[in-house]
C-alpha cells in the first residue's frame, strides 16, 4: 500500500509540475506579444502555415460534415414533423459547436503536429540553445508568432468551415432530399442570433491559443521525452493528443458557462 501511494504521489507531483511549467510558458509568451519588437515577418509566415495550408482539409471536412449532419437531422426532424427546420438545425450545430471544434481538430492534426516536430528538431539540433547563447529569447521567435497566428487564423477557418458546411447541408437537404431552397435558408434568420456567432468566435480563439501553446511547449521541451527521432515522435504524439483532449474539455467548459 505504501509503495502504491508513493507511485501515485510521484505521478501527481509530476502532473502538477508539468501544468505549472506549461502555464508559465503561456504567460511568458503572452507577455512577449505586447513587448517589442514584434516579428511581423514570422507572423505572416505562420498565418500562411496555419491558414492557407490547412484550407483544403477544412473545405473537404466542412462540406462532408454539413452533408452528414443534414442527412441525420432530416430523418430525425421528419419524425416530429419539423423537417422545415433542417436549415436552422444545421447552421446552429455548425456555428455553435461542430465548426469551431472540428476545424480546430483538423488543424491540430495537420499543423500542430508539424509545428511540434519543427520546434523539436530545433531543440535536439541545439538551434534553440544558439538563440539563448546570443541573448535572444527563443519564445519571441518560436512561440509568440504561432500563438498570435492561431488567434487570427482559427476563427477564420471556423467561419469557412461553417459556411461550407451549411452549403453542404443545402446540397443534401434541397437537391437530394427534396426540401425547398427557401425553406432551408429562410428560417435561419429567425433562429440564429449574435450570441450564437459570438460563442463560435470565443471557442475558435481559445482553441487557437490551446493548439499553438501546447504544440510549441511540447516541441520546446522535446529533450524531456527523449533525444533524436524517438523524442520528436513522442513529443508530436503527446502534442496532438493533449491538444485534442484540451479542445474537447474546454469546449464543454465554455458550453456550460456561456449558455
Amino acid at each position: 500500500m505504501e509503495k502504491l501511494l508513493r507511485v501515485l504521489g510521484r505521478w501527481g507531483l509530476s502532473v502538477v509540475r508539468t501544468m505549472g511549467r506549461m502555464i508559465i510558458f503561456l504567460a511568458e509568451s503572452l507577455y512577449l506579444i505586447f513587448s517589442p519588437p514584434f516579428k511581423f515577418n514570422l507572423l505572416l509566415r505562420q498565418i500562411r502555415f496555419f491558414g492557407t495550408k490547412s484550407l483544403v482539409v477544412i473545405l473537404l471536412t466542412g462540406a462532408f460534415t454539413g452533408m452528414v449532419l443534414a442527412i441525420q437531422l432530416f430523418y430525425t426532424l421528419r419524425k416530429f414533423g419539423s423537417d422545415a427546420l433542417l436549415g436552422p438545425a444545421v447552421a446552429l450545430s455548425l456555428i455553435r459547436e461542430l465548426g469551431p471544434v472540428l476545424s480546430a481538430l483538423m488543424v491540430t492534426g495537420r499543423a500542430g503536429s508539424s509545428l511540434t516536430a519543427e520546434i523539436g528538431i530545433m531543440r535536439i539540433s541545439e538551434q534553440i540553445d544558439v538563440l539563448t547563447t546570443m541573448a535572444l529569447n527563443p519564445l519571441r521567435y518560436l512561440s509568440v508568432p504561432n500563438i498570435v497566428a492561431g488567434i487570427i487564423v482559427f476563427p477564420l477557418l471556423a467561419a469557412i468551415y461553417d459556411v461550407i458546411g451549411i452549403y453542404g447541408g443545402y446540397v443534401v437537404g434541397v437537391k437530394l432530399l427534396g426540401l425547398s431552397s427557401g425553406t432551408y435558408f429562410s428560417q435561419m434568420e429567425n433562429f440564429l442570433d449574435m450570441s450564437d456567432i459570438r460563442m463560435g468566435i470565443y471557442k475558435s480563439v481559445s482553441f487557437g491559443i490551446i493548439v499553438s501553446w501546447v504544440s510549441c511547449y511540447k516541441g520546446y521541451h522535446t529533450d524531456e521525452t527523449g533525444y533524436g527521432a524517438e523524442g520528436v515522435s513522442k513529443a508530436t504524439t503527446e502534442a496532438v493528443v493533449m491538444s485534442s483532449v484540451l479542445i474537447l474539455v474546454w469546449d464543454y467548459f465554455l458550453g456550460s458557462v456561456l449558455l
